[in-house]
């Protein structure tokens, strides 16, 4: 379908309707972390590498649970396509419980674990001190940081992606003010930073719920736990449970390599991956409108809109790819000065951004066509995907170490884990088996 085309253009506008929206919203979480990195740089490169580590870990940790934002938007935007709100915010709601009972049940098994969590990154004892210290109070915000992705989800599925906007400003606004006044003026250190990314998470989530339990009110949709709902939202989670901790798999083992390398390599890689993140999450908007658009257009039976927007958003994705992989090279020179990163840091990070730059379009491709496939429900073989290309990445991964190859190769591996993810989702979305549509 040509780009000027009256029908394309319609596809467009519904596209970037959802989508520019989308990328203030799921920014945030890689923006707290940016934040955080930019103000606890000036504590030296101890500091900068634990919160790498303590980061890498909360962002695991919590990211296995991201089938919280991505199933309940597939599964409340197939009902509105349907033409039945009252159950799609019902589904919602039992995502926002499932949340807060999986928060909880996060913060009573990692607390005490959370000294042999960094021990696994094989951190010098300077650093996992002050990594245990961040990841500790981190963990306190877990249920609510749980709550914002399910939150998040059951408006993206009512194809409103302007609140998670709203809530995402205001969040990383106090999240920058909060950091800056415990760590620079009042001295707290790295405990300082997790604290303030604590509180404003605490207040997003409350957002969150005030905004759902209206939508119910408004809807008739009951608040009080389900547990066969719960039970039903958890269950078909489990895939996409899979195919999520496939992908940290890949990136704690980047960052256990990165660690091992050295202080300076650890810290250059813990920027890089943050970088990374932001772009990911910025390419990841276009998928979010996949998800909610696909979803609905099945749930609606209609398949050749289903087709055709995963066409356009595909090559919106080719285009934003290219855009960020030259923003990431015209910016290079200036970036370890906005972390104010010390000499043997800034070569291992000037280094490390070609690759970043190179693997932007095709990430562009991949992340379209995996917002696609979720707002499809197609869990099953996303799961399976995940499996295979993690595969394919280890090899890679430890020729690097059995070489004593630097942070360069340890990215290329990382291009090899792509490359592969690129093919077998073209694979799939190019077949018939995910347009299956009703309620």
């Amino acid at each position: 379908m040509p780009l000027t085309s009256r029908a394309g253009r319609q596809h467009d506008r519904e596209i970037f309707r959802l989508a520019v929206p989308a990328f203030g919203a799921l920014v945030a979480e890689p923006l707290f972390l940016l934040t955080d990195y930019a103000i606890v740089g000036r504590l030296g490169t101890t500091a900068l590498g634990a919160l790498g580590i303590a980061g890498a870990a909360m962002t695991a940790l919590v990211n296995f649970c991201v089938f919280l934002a991505y199933g309940t938007t597939a599964a409340v935007a197939r009902q509105i396509g349907a033409g039945d709100t009252r159950r799609g915010i019902k589904l919602g709601v039992d995502g926002l419980w499932l949340a807060t009972g999986i928060g909880v049940a996060v913060i009573a098994v990692a607390w005490p674990l959370a000294p042999a969590i960094v021990t696994m990154f094989g951190a010098s004892p300077e650093v996992a001190a002050q990594a245990v210290t961040y990841l500790r109070i981190s963990l306190i915000g877990t249920p609510a940081l749980l709550v914002i992705l399910a939150g998040t989800g059951v408006l993206r599925g009512l194809q409103d992606t302007v609140t998670p906007l709203a809530v995402s400003i205001g969040s990383f606004a106090l999240n920058a003010l909060l950091n800056a006044w415990f760590v620079l003026v009042l001295d707290f250190g790295i405990a300082g930073s997790a604290w303030g990314t604590v509180l404003a998470q605490a207040l997003g989530a409350a957002v969150y719920v005030v905004v759902v339990v209206r939508g119910a009110r408004r809807h008739g949709a009951p608040l009080r736990p389900d547990l066969s709902g719960i039970k039903t939202a958890g269950t078909a989670g489990i895939a996409l449970l899979i195919r999520t901790f496939c992908l940290r798999i890949v990136i704690i083992i980047a960052t256990v390599v990165a660690t091992r390398m050295g202080d300076a390599q650890i810290a250059a890689h813990a920027i890089a991956i943050q970088i990374w993140t932001l772009l990911a999450f910025a390419l990841d908007a276009i998928a979010i409108a996949g998800q909610a658009i696909t979803g609905r257009a099945l749930g609606a039976g209609d398949v050749a809109a289903a087709r055709a927007a995963t066409r356009r958003m595909i090559g919106w994705g080719v285009v934003c790819g290219v855009l960020f992989g030259l923003a990431v090279l015209l910016l290079r020179p200036v970036t370890p000065g906005l972390f104010d990163a010390e000499p043997a840091v800034a070569a291992e990070l000037l280094a490390v951004l070609w690759p970043v730059a190179l693997f932007q379009p095709i990430a562009g491709v991949v992340f379209v066509l995996d917002g696609v496939l979720i707002g499809a429900g197609d869990r099953s073989y996303l799961a399976w995907a995940g499996v295979w290309t993690t595969l394919a990445y280890l090899p890679a991964a430890l020729l690097v170490v059995a070489l004593g190859g630097g942070l360069v190769a340890l990215w290329l591996a990382f291009g090899v884990w792509m490359v592969a993810r690129l093919l077998t989702l073209g694979w799939r979305a190019y077949g018939t088996a995910w347009l299956i549509t009703g309620a």
